[in-house]
């Protein structure tokens, strides 16, 4: 492809040649063939084939907001000429990141990194990564698009929170639910024995009466149980900083019970957006999903995302609206706590705090770990 430059060398060439041409002037013919011929030679020097392996990776594919992600492109000739020339352009969202690559030998090869965007959270396509060779006076391109493209995933930031402590025990013998995650100390019935199930677990007695193997089932009533609801209406917030806050503070909530090994849902105004019920590794699964949260005119307000949430455990409601603190003080009977968390600079006293629901302000993750509740 001509260049501008190119094209320029080509026009400024026509007219030398039609303003000296006539005139008798045999230079002005000889500087435009000339200007003319760079161009065809530079068209030429692109069109010849290169033979180059090309690799590029991304790591890591999952960072944290603000975290540092790198590309490391891997460059190799594996043609016999030397290729020089030689720029590769890679994208990340609206970014276009350059590198220049070195001077390329036979059988040579370069290993060059560039620092990836991250300062906005979700799924960004890295890439296709597109490799420029040009002519040693830049008047014609040619691009190469190499490999494919691949997917870096920005999550939410967190700050280590303490889970909430709102389980409680609903019958002296067993469960009111059947919610509880099950492999504690309480008993909560018989079942028939299956392979892998402790010997010790064994209730004799009702194995000789009906013949069948049968194991006690047990479960933790005590197990705190955790709601977080997001607020993700586009009239909560003032702008996209006010909620990305609201996603780190919903992912900090989150991720808090996830770590112990408790079980937590997280909602939004398009519904259950993940239920993590105690394993291992649930924390990964929950900032994936709230990577990938966006707030829309169409979402619903909090309370009914609230209907959803059952009864019982504790409650964390985040918006960047205040009036949302009505939604939550309206359920705070079905709860056991109710935390209503503001994301945004404080907007003075914030009207009446109702009883039964503790309300912080945080203007950032650090206010939010000093004002959680220990």
């Amino acid at each position: 492809m001509i260049t501008r430059a190119g094209w320029g060398l080509a026009a400024a060439s026509a007219l030398v040649y039609a303003a000296g041409a006539p005139l008798g002037y045999g230079q002005a013919a000889v500087l435009a063939v000339t200007g003319l011929a760079a161009v065809g030679a530079g068209a030429l020097w692109t069109v010849r084939g290169a033979r180059l392996e090309v690799r590029r990776e991304v790591t890591p594919v999952k960072v944290t907001r603000g975290e540092p992600a790198v590309a490391v492109l891997h460059v190799r000739n594996a043609g016999r000429w030397r290729h020089a020339g030689l720029v590769a352009r890679d994208t990340c969202r609206d970014t276009t990141v350059t590198v220049d690559v070195p001077s390329l030998g036979r059988r040579a090869a370069r290993t060059m990194s560039y620092r990836l965007p991250t300062g906005r959270r979700g799924r960004a396509q890295v890439g296709p990564l597109l490799l420029d060779r040009g002519d040693p006076f830049g008047l014609a391109r040619r691009s190469i698009a190499y490999g494919r493209a691949d997917v870096l995933l920005v999550r939410p930031r967190t700050v280590p929170l303490t889970p909430l402590h709102s389980g409680r025990r609903r019958h002296l013998d067993g469960l009111a639910s059947r919610s509880a995650p099950a492999g504690a100390s309480s008993f909560n019935g018989l079942r028939e024995y299956v392979v892998g199930d402790e010997l010790r677990h064994v209730h004799w007695r009702s194995t000789a009466r009906t013949g069948t193997l049968m194991v006690k089932e047990l479960t933790d009533v005590n197990l705190p149980d955790t709601v977080v609801v997001l607020d993700t209406r586009a009239s909560s917030y003032e702008g996209d900083d006010e909620f990305e806050l609201a996603v780190d503070i919903a992912a900090s909530a989150a991720c808090a019970v996830t770590r112990d090994r408790f079980p937590v849902r997280v909602l939004t105004g398009d519904g259950e957006l993940v239920h993590a019920k105690g394993g291992p590794g649930e924390d990964e699964e929950v900032l994936d999903r709230l990577a990938l949260v966006e707030r829309s005119d169409g979402a619903e307000p909090p309370r009914h995302a609230l209907r959803q949430a059952g009864a019982g455990g504790a409650l964390v409601l985040v918006s960047g609206d205040h009036a949302a603190l009505a939604d939550a003080a309206a359920l705070r009977r079905r709860f056991d706590r109710v935390l209503f968390v503001r994301a945004g600079a404080p907007a003075g006293d914030g009207g009446p705090r109702p009883a039964g629901v503790t309300v912080i302000e945080a203007a950032d993750l650090d206010e939010l770990a000093a004002a959680w509740p220990r």
